[in-house]
């Protein structure tokens, strides 16, 4: 508890990790407040229970509840997700993407302007679906025409509203600005959840105070299990030849490429889910089929939607995997650089020996990722609320673990940097790439 409470004083006496931290604090606070802010011509009270379900309920985890509450930020942080996915898709198909992105800190400007122009767009196309179905045509005060105008600019301002302040947070904040947003929402759920939990425990037969420290002490546990999936690294060793330039020598160090076991991140749970949500959609267009074997996936909690889901995933990440960690560029690279894996030939034999080892350490990571994925469902099964369930695994989880290592590692390079003891007392804090805290300025990539 020393320990603790030391670190802390560290981090308050560096003025500028100080002033970063309360600029966060205060941006986040600025973006909930504005979240509550309903659109203009909407009667709050009409809404009643809005709560969303499937991918809809999905987005209104992302957007903090603000998609349920028909807010000014309904659509929150997803269309430039979108459109940041589309980009780096982008970079991996079209050559013109693929050399801006070797162009440095010019080729990355460029790809955010274009991620920008492409969040205005799919916020336009999304407002107006949002607009026509997500508004109880009984909630709204105006003429129905200005109303569709007036929301759809509106949602798409507040969209590029809630981008700009994840841009400040990145730029004169800590952490990434769109990560954090992303978290404050999920965990503005959590309150709720957990008294709804307590409540259910507590009275009645529902197991009473030692049911509910088994689940906190079960939540523990799946936490450290996600944290060591999302730290989880295969190392392998790099040697750079000696270069003699002038009376000065080079490189004859030893180091290490971190190849992640889940290099893909949350993006396989976003894929399967979005694909998992097909049959029930069908089901609800065209009635004749909720009497076949589709209705099986309407339930999360079946064998059946259990199982494919977990099969998606697991193809998935593979997929994403395979488009996102190229080996071929990484031999490339190393060997422009004069870097060797020992016993291994330079070129095509790196490259071959680089892909075997990221396959190999890609399988088991894609079935811990399902079985994380799937441990709401598990816990639905055991009795917990699906509130409260939804913290058990899932997008919910990786987002707050990887958003958080990712914090406390820029947090841990101010201290480092003023010669200060880092946040723990042995090893050092990693963040999602895998390598500790080298710097103060970079930031992780969205999600």
């Amino acid at each position: 508890m020393k320990k603790l409470f030391t670190t802390l004083g560290n981090i308050w006496k560096i003025q500028e990790l100080r002033e970063r931290i309360v600029f966060t604090l205060l941006i986040l606070l600025v973006y909930r407040f504005v979240s509550h802010v309903v659109l203009p011509g909407v009667d709050a009270t009409a809404l009643g229970d809005n709560q969303k379900s499937g991918i809809l309920g999905l987005l209104d985890m992302f957007a903090g509840g603000s998609f349920s509450r028909v807010s000014i930020l309904a659509l929150g942080v997803m269309p430039y997700i979108s459109a940041s996915i589309v980009v780096q898709l982008l970079g991996i198909a079209v050559p013109s993407f693929q050399k801006m992105q070797k162009e440095g800190e010019s080729g990355r400007n460029k790809l955010n302007q274009i991620t920008r122009y492409l969040t205005v767009a799919i916020t336009a196309v999304q407002a107006v679906g949002y607009v026509k179905t997500q508004v109880p045509a009984e909630a709204i005060l105006i003429d129905p025409t200005l109303f569709f105008v007036l929301s759809t600019f509106v949602l798409s301002a507040g969209t590029l509203f809630v981008m700009w302040l994840g841009e400040k947070i990145t730029d004169k904040g800590i952490g990434n600005g769109i990560s954090l947003i992303i978290m404050v929402g999920i965990i503005a759920r959590l309150p709720i959840a957990l008294d709804q939990e307590i409540r259910s425990r507590l009275v009645g037969d529902g197991g009473g105070l030692i049911a509910l420290i088994l689940e906190i002490v079960a939540l523990f546990g799946v936490v450290m299990f996600t944290i060591l999936i999302v730290q989880g690294v295969r190392k392998v060793p790099v040697q750079y030849a000696k270069r003699i330039v002038g009376n000065r020598q080079f490189g004859g160090v030893r180091q290490y490429i971190p190849l992640k076991v889940n290099a893909a991140g949350v993006m396989p749970i976003i894929f399967a889910q979005a694909l998992m949500f097909i049959p029930t959609t069908l089901t609800q267009f065209f009635p004749t089929l909720q009497n076949t074997w589709l209705i099986q996936f309407s339930d999360p909690t079946s064998l059946a939607y259990s199982l494919t889901f977990a099969f998606l995933i697991i193809a998935f990440t593979f997929f994403y995997t395979a488009i996102t960690v190229n080996p071929v560029q990484m031999s490339d690279d190393m060997k422009k650089n004069g870097g060797f894996i020992p016993g291994i030939k330079p070129g095509l034999a790196t490259s071959s020996f680089i892909d075997d080892v990221i396959s190999k350490i890609t399988f088991p990571g894609s079935v811990f990722l399902a079985i994380i994925a799937i441990l709401p469902s598990l816990a639905v099964k055991f009795g917990i609320k699906s509130e409260f369930a939804h913290f058990y695994g899932g997008t919910s989880l990786l987002i707050l673990v990887g958003v958080v290592l990712d914090t406390l590692q820029q947090i841990e390079s101010y201290l480092l940097m003023r010669h200060y003891d880092g946040l723990m007392k042995t090893g050092r804090v990693t963040g999602r790439t895998g390598v500790p805290a080298a710097n103060t300025t970079g930031s992780s990539a969205v999600i």
